[in-house]
């Protein structure tokens, strides 16, 4: 199979779809890999990597977008709609229940789109979905004790606070990986910290496994609006596949809160869960609402590439390997879990939550 790595041209994005190694993989098992100069660049892998381990380059996006299955990080680009055609199959995030546009580029355009977000194991967990969601979590509670400082607008409060003087709140909405792994960071930087979820067993768990400083409470709208009124730092982070973000937080919540206080909304690639939040860019990553800073970057990972490609490409490649082996309508036939991940086919919507707007 021909397999296309085009460069991601998304806002400050500099991961790569494929590490050498994976590259590697692939054309030892006989397989043609087209990866665009620069792609890798990024995630500090030079044009040199891929070449020696057989690896074909290409100097335009058109050709590496030309080949059979072409993976990417991010979803396309208005940019790139014109280089999408009936007989591609395209691999990649999409968070299409927020996305009408793209959702309607790859219908016109008959593109087989298979979403990480959306691939299933027999458990129901999301095993191309979580490494990014650990490392937006993760980078969810570091940027938002940025812009807690003074210098970046914030409240002036260290999240750990000092022995004598009390330690920043953290408000996580949402208990699942982003949430859990917010809570980690927040926690061992000495934070008192909040997850509010609907899973009480959820809530159990994480109470027996993060303990400490960690509150626990089941979600209804008095418990988040008492929970964001007195919140330093809020972090959306609730999820349901494949589907746009229940809006949890309100306005006249957000309008509570104090000033300099931060939003951090991981969900917004989906929606948002915050009503306040809007998608940004990592050049222009903030904006203020009733004085409160509101986060809204939807390629997150994209600022640590190193880690994210390698934790991506760890749970991709073997899809991709698959995929190449068997062709893409057998992948899909053999392996359900993969055929969820498949959201739009020969121009129709082929995932009920995305039809349901």
């Amino acid at each position: 199979m021909i397999i296309g790595v085009p460069q991601e041209i998304k806002d400050n994005e500099y991961r790569v779809a494929m590490t050498p190694g994976g590259a590697a993989q692939l054309v030892d098992a006989g397989h043609t890999v087209l990866i665009q100069r620069g792609a890798g660049v990024g995630s500090s892998f030079p044009d040199e990597r891929y070449a020696a381990v057989g690896a074909t380059l290409v100097e335009r996006a058109s050709e590496a977008w030309a080949a059979e299955l072409v993976v990417k990080v991010k979803e396309p680009q208005e940019v790139e709609y014109e280089l999408m055609r009936p007989d591609l199959a395209l691999f990649t995030y999409l968070h299409l229940a927020a996305d009408e546009a793209l959702t309607q580029a790859l219908l016109t355009r008959g593109v087989t789109g298979i979403a990480y977000e959306t691939v299933e194991l027999p458990d129901g967990h999301l095993p191309l979905l979580t490494p990014m969601s650990e490392v937006a979590g993760r980078m969810a509670t570091q940027v938002g004790a940025r812009y807690l400082e003074r210098t970046n607008g914030g409240r002036g409060k260290l999240l750990g606070g000092v022995p004598g003087v009390r330690a920043a709140d953290v408000i996580i909405i949402g208990g699942g990986v982003v949430g859990t792994n917010a809570a980690q960071i927040a926690l061992g930087m000495g934070a008192n910290v909040t997850i509010i979820d609907r899973d009480l067993e959820r809530l159990r768990t994480l109470s027996e496994i993060l303990g400490g400083r960690l509150t626990t409470l089941a979600s209804n709208p008095l418990n988040i609006a008492e929970a964001v009124s007195r919140a330093d730092l809020l972090i959306g982070a609730v999820l349901i596949k494949g589907a746009k973000a229940p809006l949890l937080v309100t306005r006249s919540m957000i309008t509570t809160m104090k000033p300099g206080a931060v939003v951090v909304d991981v969900a917004v690639d989906q929606g948002g869960c915050i009503e306040t939040t809007r998608p940004t860019s990592h050049s222009n990553p903030t904006f203020l609402v009733d004085e409160v800073i509101h986060y809204g970057v939807t390629n997150m990972p994209g600022a640590v590439p190193r880690t994210s490609t390698y934790a991506l490409s760890n749970a991709t490649l073997p899809y991709i390997a698959r995929i190449a082996e068997l062709g893409v309508e057998t992948a899909i036939k053999e392996d359900p879990g993969l055929a969820l991940g498949v959201n739009t086919h020969r121009g129709e919507i082929t995932y009920s939550a995305i039809a349901v707007r």
